[in-house]
């Protein structure tokens, strides 16, 4: 017979199954981040021994991939405001926008796997997609590029689908009050029989931020593979730089001990750089090789001991960007040593009908050179030292080239691995189709460099610059407020394919605000125009102006 208390005993039903439910808070966004950092961390990682591997070669890096992407994407009016505005550290500034909005993106995916983890798995793997569409379209892809990003998702998912699911599992913390009574009156049959721990939010959340720093980690090291190459030391100790057979001498009259003035020779450290690579390639000299293609009798190919073998020349040379703006910096004038182009293409034999050469860089980047400007009395070179050192790295090593009188976007190719004899109206350089002029000859052009803000009253010094590269520079001339023009004292030109300093006495300098404007005169005799314009698309024109306080 059944006693009536058990009777009102209910009926053992196991254990009972733990409840899940939608995790609060920040553990999600951190858990997305964690994901989206691995997978990121995995595919550098990657992607830096690849380049290793392949010397230098391709674009397995997702993060460049995509960045170059976006450069090649860019309306040049984005281009040229974000040149005006940040200069040379435009791609720093890429740079950190693509790290915030890989980092927004990442929270979202988190985010998203409150309501659903299937489907912030399938978002990160949407945004993977993006990521292998932008290596895919690089110039210089291989489908081994492919392999880091695939790799990175693959474990970027599994993080992020495992760190939801656990968070999910982990039970929210006890209200006070609430939780130590239910844990005296737990079921014992509801005891874990696995002798496996219980997921804590604490654990997950642990773990999350483990993965994000091994992520961090992971995109450091494979940023430091990819950029650690063969040394220009160590190729230069080895074969030494070639002697050139023409030197040229910088003569003192050339030079100016103003102080603020340019000097006429840039430092390498100093010199502009501009160019569609996030990050300079590190190409192995041993694997690299410079062939001319195209509409030529025989084809040539060159390695590097070759190259240096060759008749080298030194020669002065301002080379300058045709985002520069009036009265910009982005110019730059050194010494350059290099083998003549001119001689090249009369190796290879240039056929009748051509009259563009295409100048491929290493990272697939392309400018079209007219080729009369590569094969006249210019020094055109394609230069393998700088100011008597080898190419820095961010300036071309091991080879660019370098053209007196036209805009770097045409003509001043770094990492150079091709010359394509071809035509205009078959072929066109990066920049072209992207609203750029074809040609894009320099325009005359003079700069103040002091004073810029502030002066003392009475006689000052007036100092600056002015260039037409292959035309030169005959006269600068000087005004103040809306007087007269005076005509400055030129510094030595030691060729009309440099810059040239100059100097102008303003002896009665008033206290007050006044306006100094600078012009120039070519060669030729042409003078430099008045009318503004911007930089796109062949350069910016117009006469510097500054403002100062004389007091």
């Amino acid at each position: 017979m059944t006693s009536t208390t058990e009777a009102a005993r209910p009926a053992a039903t196991g254990p009972p199954e733990r409840a899940t439910s939608s995790p609060g808070g920040p553990g999600p966004a951190l858990v997305g981040v964690a994901a989206g950092a691995v997978t990121v961390g995995v595919a550098e990682l990657l992607a830096g021994a690849l380049l290793r591997v392949l010397g230098g070669q391709g674009t397995p890096s997702p993060l460049l991939a995509v960045g170059g992407a976006f450069v090649d994407l860019t309306p040049h009016w984005l281009k040229d405001w974000a040149v005006a505005t940040f200069g040379t550290a435009d791609k720093l500034v890429l740079g950190i926008g693509i790290v915030v909005t890989l980092l927004v993106l990442a929270l979202l995916v988190g985010r998203l796997g409150v309501v659903s983890r299937t489907a912030a798995a399938a978002v990160l793997l949407l945004l993977g997609a993006v990521a292998l569409a932008a290596v895919a379209t690089r110039p210089s892809f291989a489908p081994l590029d492919l392999v880091p990003t695939l790799v990175g998702l693959a474990v970027g998912a599994c993080v992020l689908w495992v760190l939801l699911g656990r968070l999910r599992a982990a039970p929210a913390a006890p209200r006070p009050g609430v939780g130590a009574g239910r844990e005296r009156h737990t079921h014992p049959e509801a005891v874990r029989t696995d002798h496996r721990p219980a997921p804590t939010r604490r654990g997950v959340l642990g773990a999350a931020a483990g993965i994000g720093v091994l992520g961090v980690l992971g995109v450091v090291a494979g940023q430091a593979l990819a950029r650690t190459g063969r040394a220009a030391g160590d190729a230069v100790a080895r074969l030494g730089l070639p002697t050139p057979r023409r030197s040229v001498k910088v003569p003192a009259e050339a030079l100016s001990d103003v102080p603020g003035q340019t000097t006429f020779l840039t430092p390498n450290a100093d010199f502009y750089r501009i160019d569609t690579a996030l990050f300079a390639p590190r190409v192995d000299v041993g694997r690299w090789r410079l062939r001319v293609t195209g509409m030529v009798d025989q084809e040539i190919e060159l390695d590097w001991a070759e190259l240096l073998a060759q008749d080298h020349v030194e020669a002065l040379v301002t080379l300058a960007c045709v985002s520069n703006t009036v009265g910009g910096e982005l110019v730059g004038n050194a010494r350059w040593t290099g083998w003549p182009v001119r001689e090249l293409l009369a190796r290879a034999g240039v056929q009748e009908g051509a009259d563009m050469v295409l100048s491929r860089s290493v990272d697939g980047f392309t400018a079209g050179t007219p080729l009369e400007v590569l094969t006249d009395d210019r020094d055109a070179l394609i230069a393998v030292a700088m100011n008597g050192e080898p190419l820095p790295v961010e300036h071309g090593y091991p080879v660019r080239l370098v053209v007196p009188g036209l805009y770097g976007y045409v003509s001043a190719t770094k990492w150079l691995t091709e010359l394509k004899v071809t035509r205009f109206d078959a072929d066109e350089g990066y920049w072209t189709p992207r609203g750029w002029a074809a040609l894009g000859p320099v325009k005359t052009a003079s700069r103040i460099d002091v004073p810029r803000r502030e002066a003392p009253a009475g006689p000052v010094t007036v100092a600056g610059v002015a260039w037409a590269q292959h035309r030169g520079i005959s006269k600068v001339e000087v005004r103040v407020d809306d007087g007269v023009w005076s005509e400055a004292t030129l510094l030595a030109e030691p060729t009309v394919d440099a810059w040239r300093l100059w100097t102008w006495e303003w002896s009665d300098a008033e206290a007050g605000q006044h306006e100094l404007t600078v012009r120039a005169t070519d060669g030729t005799g042409e003078l430099q125009t008045d009318r503004t314009a911007p930089p796109a698309p062949d350069g910016a024109s117009g006469w510097h102006t500054v403002r100062v306080t004389v007091r």
